[in-house]
C-alpha cells in the first residue's frame, strides 16, 4: 500500500483543515489527479494524487484539522491488488521515508520538505475482521494526547467540561462526533444513530454546522483565513503606529477617460475601471516617494525600500479577507494591469489563490467603494508601510471653473506606518494619486 500524508505546504504552516474529498474508497485515480481540497490559514489548496492506483482508505473526514505528516489516504498503486474496502487494514502500509533527515514527495511539484521529526508512532496491526474500535489503552501515545475532533467539537467539549481524552471516537480515524460529546456531558446512554453512508461512498463534503443557542445567537469556529486575518490585523494595529490621511478629488476626467476606453477598439476585452487607473497611479507615484514602498526590519535595524512594486489587492471572499498581490506591477501596461487585477480577484473569490501569491506584497489597495463606502481608516497589511482605500465614486455638487456643477467625486484614504513615512512624504504621495485621478494627463509630468 502507498500512504499519502499531508505535505508541508510552505509558509511555516503546520496544519490544514480538510475541506472536501474529490474521491471515494474504491475509486481509481491517475497521477496528479486532484483528490482533496485543504484550507490553510492563507489559501485553499488542491492536493494531487502522488500515484496512480485505487483508493483503499480515507483517514479523515471533511472539517478535520490535520497536522503536517498525518495520514490522509491510502492507495493500492496500479499493478498491485487492492484489498476489499469493507475490510479494515492493518496500519503497516509503505511510507516513503528514506533513512536520514528531510525528504520530499518524489512526484509532487511545489511542496516543501516534511517535518524532520523522524518516524511517527504507528498503531498496532489489527487482525482481519476486527471491526471494533481499538481499546483506549492500545491507542498510540500521539492520539491519546490529542484526540481527533473538529474545531467546533473541541470548543463544545471545552464549553461543556468534557475531557475528549476520555471518549472513544467512532468516526473515520477515531474522530469524536458532537453527539458523543453531548452524551458524555448529559450522562445519557444508548447507541448513537448509525451514520448514513453507503459502502464506498465519499464522506460528506459539508462542514460542521455552526452551533445555534436557544436565544438564536450563532457560534462559528475561528479557523483558517479568519483566524489568520485576525492575528495579522491585531499584530499590525499594535505594532505599526498608523496615521491616516484623506483626500477628496474630482475624478470626472478619469471617468471620461474610462468611457472613451470602453468605446475604443484598442481596449478589446480588457476591463479597465477606476481601480485599474488607481493601481497604475500607485506604481507611478511610488517612484516619486519610494518611502511608501518599504518595510521595517526590526532585526537588522533597517528600513528596506523595495526596487519593485508587489501590488496587493484586498479581496473579500467567502472564506474571509485575502490580499494576493501582483508581482512587479510597475512593469505592466494599463491593459496588462487590468487583466492581472481581474484574474487576481476572480481567483481569490473562487478560493484558488496559491500560497505563493499571498506573499511578496509591498503596498496594498483596498477598494471599499464597491460596497458603497466613501472612506475609511484601513489597517496596514503586516510588513508593509502603506495602504490606500478607494471610496465610492459619487456624482455630487462640486466647484468647477468658478461654478457649482455635478461632478464625479471620490475620497482616497491613505494609512501609513509613521516609523517609516513622515507626514510630508505620505501627503506628497496621496496628492500625487489625487492629481493623476483628477487629471490623467498629469501623468506625463511624473514619468
Amino acid at each position: 500500500m502507498k500512504r499519502f500524508s499531508l505535505p508541508d505546504l510552505g509558509e511555516g504552516l503546520t496544519e490544514s483543515e480538510l475541506v472536501s474529498w474529490r474521491v471515494a474508497v474504491g475509486d481509481h485515480v491517475e497521477l496528479n489527479q486532484v483528490i482533496a481540497e485543504v484550507e490553510t490559514a492563507k489559501a485553499l489548496v488542491e492536493l494531487p494524487a502522488p500515484t496512480a492506483g485505487v483508493v483503499t482508505r480515507l483517514h479523515v473526514e471533511p472539517g478535520t484539522t490535520v497536522l503536517v505528516g498525518e495520514a490522509l489516504v491510502d492507495f493500492a498503486p496500479d499493478g498491485e491488488t487492492a484489498p476489499s474496502p469493507s475490510v479494515p487494514e492493518a496500519d503497516t502500509v509503505e511510507v516513503d521515508r528514506p533513512s536520514g533527515a528531510v525528504d520530499r514527495e518524489p512526484v509532487l511539484v511545489g511542496y516543501g520538505p516534511r517535518t524532520a521529526s523522524g518516524e511517527r508512532p504507528r498503531r498496532r496491526a489489527r487482525s482481519v475482521g476486527d471491526d471494533a474500535p481499538a481499546p483506549a489503552q492500545t491507542a498510540p501515545i500521539a492520539e491519546r494526547a490529542r484526540p481527533r475532533a473538529t474545531p467546533p467539537v473541541r470548543r463544545l467539549a471545552r464549553d461543556l467540561g468534557v475531557d475528549l481524552g476520555t471518549l472513544v471516537g467512532t468516526g473515520i480515524g477515531g474522530r469524536i462526533a458532537r453527539e458523543e460529546v453531548e452524551r458524555a456531558a448529559t450522562g445519557l446512554s444508548g447507541q448513537l444513530p448509525e451514520r448514513a453512508r453507503g459502502a464506498g461512498a465519499a464522506p460528506a463534503v459539508t462542514r460542521e454546522a455552526p452551533a445555534t443557542a436557544a436565544d438564536g445567537s450563532v457560534r462559528r469556529p475561528i479557523t483558517g483565513v479568519r483566524r489568520r486575518t485576525a492575528e495579522a490585523m491585531v499584530s499590525s494595529a499594535f505594532t505599526a503606529p498608523h496615521v491616516t490621511e484623506f483626500l477628496t478629488v474630482d475624478v470626472t476626467p478619469t471617468m471620461s477617460l474610462l468611457d472613451a476606453l470602453a468605446r475604443s477598439p484598442r481596449t478589446g476585452d480588457h476591463r479597465v475601471n477606476i481601480l485599474t487607473v488607481l493601481a497604475k497611479a500607485v506604481c507611478i507615484a511610488v517612484r516619486r516617494t519610494p518611502a511608501v514602498n518599504a518595510s521595517w526590519d526590526e532585526g537588522a535595524g533597517e528600513i528596506v525600500e523595495y526596487g519593485h512594486v508587489g501590488l496587493g489587492i484586498a479581496a473579500a471572499t467567502p472564506r474571509g479577507l485575502l490580499v494576493p498581490n501582483i508581482a512587479r506591477a510597475e512593469e505592466l501596461s494599463l491593459f496588462e494591469l487590468a487583466d492581472a487585477l481581474a484574474d487576481l480577484v476572480r481567483t481569490a473569490r473562487e478560493g484558488r489563490t496559491a500560497p505563493a501569491e499571498l506573499r511578496g506584497g509591498t503596498i496594498t489597495i483596498s477598494n471599499v467603494g464597491v460596497f458603497g463606502v466613501d472612506a475609511g481608516t484601513p489597517i496596514l497589511n503586516p510588513g508593509e508601510a502603506a495602504i490606500i482605500a478607494l471610496g465610492a465614486v459619487r456624482r455630487q455638487p462640486w466647484e468647477f471653473e468658478g461654478q457649482v456643477a455635478l461632478r464625479h467625486v471620490v475620497t482616497l484614504s491613505l494609512s501609513f506606518d509613521h516609523r517609516l513615512i513622515d507626514g510630508a512624504q505620505g501627503s506628497r504621495f496621496l496628492v500625487d494619486l489625487g492629481t493623476m485621478l483628477s487629471d490623467p494627463a498629469m501623468v506625463l509630468t511624473m514619468v
